[in-house]
């Protein structure tokens, strides 16, 4: 079995999520990344064709994941078993996220917000959420920037224009400014979705 080694912030994985990885050659966090990446490339692929509207419900949730991640993970799409250093107890995550999906539509309905802020805000709350055993920071980031261009008719952010994956200056920075928004403080994310 590969032994993992988490950048800051991570969710470490269970022993059988592990066990559920489908390509049995990856034996270094490099390779792994590597086979992740590539398997986004062929979701953002699918998203390029199908541009979504019909987002905000459980069933696209857990679709965009699967396409994110099907190539890698038995249990890509599907909703974790169990609790973690993040996120709420597992088997609330339906609740949970369907609350999610009604605050965003009627906050959208409503011009509650900005644009920018009512994707940041579905960000750090589908993060914290953290529906899935893995790749929840990226599935939320895909997931505001579907909202942003295709729902919000705005482009999608930048992210810092860095790469988050790995442990760095960038990630750390990402991270505090999700803590400052669990204390209900979003500037440092609002500023940094756009820098």
């Amino acid at each position: 079995m590969m032994e993992f080694d988490y950048p800051e912030g991570a969710t470490p994985l269970e022993p059988d999520e592990i066990e559920g990885l489908i390509p049995t050659h990856i034996t270094t966090r490099a390779q792994l990344d590597r086979w992740e990446q590539d398997n986004i490339n062929e979701a953002l692929a699918w998203i390029e064709q199908r541009r979504p509207k019909d987002i905000l419900s459980e069933s696209f949730m857990k679709r965009l994941h699967k396409k994110m991640f099907c190539n890698v993970w038995q249990w890509a799409g599907k909703f974790r078993q169990s609790d973690k250093n993040i996120g709420g107890r597992w088997y609330d995550i339906p609740v949970d996220l369907k609350q999610l999906c009604d605050d965003v539509k009627c906050q959208i309905e409503n011009e509650s917000y900005s644009a920018d802020e009512i994707a940041a805000r579905f960000h750090h709350r589908l993060v914290s959420i953290h529906p899935f055993p893995n790749g929840n920071g990226r599935h939320a980031r895909l997931a505001a920037d579907i909202l942003l261009e295709d729902v919000l008719d705005k482009p999608a952010f930048t992210w810092g224009k860095a790469d988050l994956i790995k442990s760095g200056i960038d990630r750390k920075t990402y991270i505090d400014s999700l803590m400052a928004a669990d204390r209900g403080d979003y500037g440092l994310l609002l500023g940094f979705v756009r820098s």
